[in-house]
């Protein structure tokens, strides 16, 4: 049997004792921060962080899709002169957050998407409801994506619908074109609000679920309280009531995000018929059982 002596591992701990006893203190091991002098870092305030391009030519109104989200803006630190904005959704009862890149006024094609894909989850494809031109232009767009993003969810976004008495390119016509090229479609209005967060949350559903990220949360039967509170809310209040409670305007932004997203049957929100669409004063007003 090997004894260990006295000066060797079992001194240390007893001169550490002695020491103590002496000082009659004890020097507690500093934290990350003291060693650091930085402070912790804060929590983050989202569960998912997507990028997700807006694509099309510059005169379809991708700024008009973005101008109303929520939470801010953010200089680029990759690529000189370029910003992106952010909002966050609640999908699901996951908060999801979304790096919206807009390409206008960059140019028109192959180096736009070249240097704004790396790293894109999303694609919205915008084109303006009015303007032909600019739906025909989607082909072009589309290659440039497969190109460089292959495989990236994309969406198929018609806007301007407020203006559908202007229409030229048939809801029909962009659908089939939509199904023929594996994407979701929406026609949308910023300044009725309709379908512009639909489109998002069906985007980030799809990206979610390429990057197998949507199991995460589905195999967990334990709601979270502030799910159990949206689904309290949403199954008694349609859409429209959402935005007369007495809340604040992120807190309503996040309910009507988890009322569209966690429709039973997940078919996409349908633009009303024609003589009641063209009125902007109400907004989505379907119930979300």
């Amino acid at each position: 049997m090997t004894m260990f002596p006295s000066s060797g591992m079992g001194a240390a701990p007893q001169q550490a004792t002695n020491q103590v006893a002496q000082n009659g203190s004890t020097t507690l091991p500093r934290s990350h921060h003291q060693r650091t002098g930085r402070p912790p870092a804060a929590p983050k305030s989202y569960d998912y962080l997507l990028k997700v391009l807006l694509v099309g030519d510059s005169d379809v109104g991708k700024q008009e899709i973005l101008q109303d989200l929520e939470d801010g803006s953010a200089d680029s630190p990759f690529c000189s002169g370029s910003a992106y904005k952010t909002t966050t959704i609640l999908l699901d009862g996951k908060r999801v957050k979304l790096q919206l890149w807009d390409t206008s006024g960059q140019g028109r094609f192959c180096t736009i998407i070249r240097s704004y894909s790396r790293g894109a989850q999303g694609i919205l494809l915008v084109y303006d409801i009015t303007n032909k031109w600019s739906f025909d232009s989607i082909d072009r767009w589309l290659e440039e994506v497969e190109q460089h993003a292959p495989g990236v969810p994309k969406v198929l976004v018609g806007n301007r619908l407020h203006l559908a008495f202007k229409r030229q390119v048939q809801e029909r016509d962009a659908e089939l074109y939509a199904a023929k090229n594996h994407m979701a479609f929406f026609e949308v209005s910023p300044l009725c609000d309709f379908n512009i967060r639909e489109s998002f949350c069906e985007l980030s559903r799809m990206a979610l679920h390429r990057n197998g990220m949507e199991r995460l949360w589905r195999s967990n039967k334990v709601l979270s309280l502030q799910e159990l509170c949206c689904r309290a809310i949403v199954a008694r209040t349609c859409v429209y009531g959402l935005e007369r409670l007495p809340l604040p305007t992120a807190l309503k932004s996040h309910l009507k995000s988890y009322a569209i997203s966690s429709a039973p049957s997940r078919r996409r929100a349908r633009p009303t018929p024609h003589h009641t669409r063209l009125n902007c004063t109400g907004r989505n007003s379907c119930c979300i059982s």
